[in-house]
């Protein structure tokens, strides 16, 4: 795919809060394409609620740089509200496990600090609820990384963790013993 102007299409991720109202989503989804964006994925985690008390949604597309501004300016002037916007390279994934009592009430913050303070991003998440007395819940991010950045992501979510109060599990590296 390559733009008009130049460019061939990059991966972008938008983060964006939606109201939970019927249509919503479309009415987001409705400015990318009318702009040329390729959609690769989208996680909408309608169980969670910003402090703003809309919906999380983040959106995986492809398109050249030069129209990621545009896309952006259209979902602003649809009156969607676009908390972040950006070109993401990952070449790599890691695996953390984090576990704490608190981790099921505080998921949708917990993402989104290891969004906002870690190189990372969330591409898959595995909750086990709380099934013992002290209420711990466990579970497992799979982040994507850009290439060689795994050390520097495995501190940051450590620090995210140890400020929430939870439980890092480090991951097993291929070739450790």
């Amino acid at each position: 795919m390559n733009d008009d102007h130049g460019g061939s299409a990059r991966a972008h991720t938008v983060r964006l809060e939606l109201v939970d109202e019927p249509g919503e989503l479309l009415r987001a989804l409705k400015p990318i394409a009318e702009q040329g964006g390729n959609l690769l994925s989208i996680f909408h985690e309608r169980g969670s609620v910003t402090p703003r008390g809309r919906i999380p949604v983040e959106i995986d597309l492809e398109c050249p740089p030069s129209r990621l501004e545009q896309i952006t300016s259209a979902l602003r002037d649809n009156g969607i509200n676009v908390i972040r916007a950006g070109t993401e390279t990952y070449g790599e994934e890691v695996s953390v496990l984090l576990a704490g009592p608190q981790l099921e009430e505080d998921l949708s913050d917990t993402i989104e600090r290891i969004e906002t303070e870690t190189p990372g991003s969330v591409i898959d998440l595995s909750l086990s609820g709380a099934t013992d007395r002290e209420r711990v819940s466990s579970g497992r991010f799979r982040l994507a990384i850009e290439s060689g950045r795994a050390a520097e992501t495995l501190d940051a979510v450590r620090a995210v963790a140890e400020k929430m109060d939870l439980r890092f599990v480090e991951p097993l590296v291929e070739g450790s013993r």
